[in-house]
């Protein structure tokens, strides 16, 4: 059974930055590409990043790029979202998730997405 699990999420200031984390367990982490989506309310999920499963490949979302970096630390089976230059707009529940198919490659499709953590609230104020 594989279980993800979100942690860093918090309060910060316009501008400010956090680092997630995402530690994986129950299966050969490293072989699986990994993602991470956030929801505000109100709103559908959305696409945040996604990393390969060796770490060489990135894809980001329009509104995150230059800003955000995710990463991935294979040895300690955690994935990681440096989140820079938060914006109000940042704000949201935010989600980690892993690709079943064993080397899929990167997608920013939610429903391509296997597993999913429960999540860690993000709030920037303004």
């Amino acid at each position: 059974q594989v279980q993800l699990v979100e942690s860093g999420g918090g309060l910060v200031q316009a501008g400010g930055s956090l680092r997630l984390s995402c530690a994986a367990s129950g299966r050969t982490f490293n072989s699986y590409a990994m993602g991470w989506f956030r929801q505000a309310p109100g709103n559908e999920r959305e696409f945040v990043a996604t990393i390969s499963w060796s770490g060489t490949s990135t894809i980001y979302a329009d509104s995150v790029k230059g800003r955000f970096t995710v990463s991935r630390d294979n040895a300690e089976n955690t994935v990681y979202l440096q989140m820079n230059s938060l914006k109000f707009e940042d704000t949201a529940v935010y989600y980690c998730a892993l690709r079943g198919g064993r080397y899929d490659p990167p997608s920013i499709a939610g429903y391509q997405y296997d597993y999913w953590g429960q999540g860690t609230q993000v709030t920037v104020s303004s």
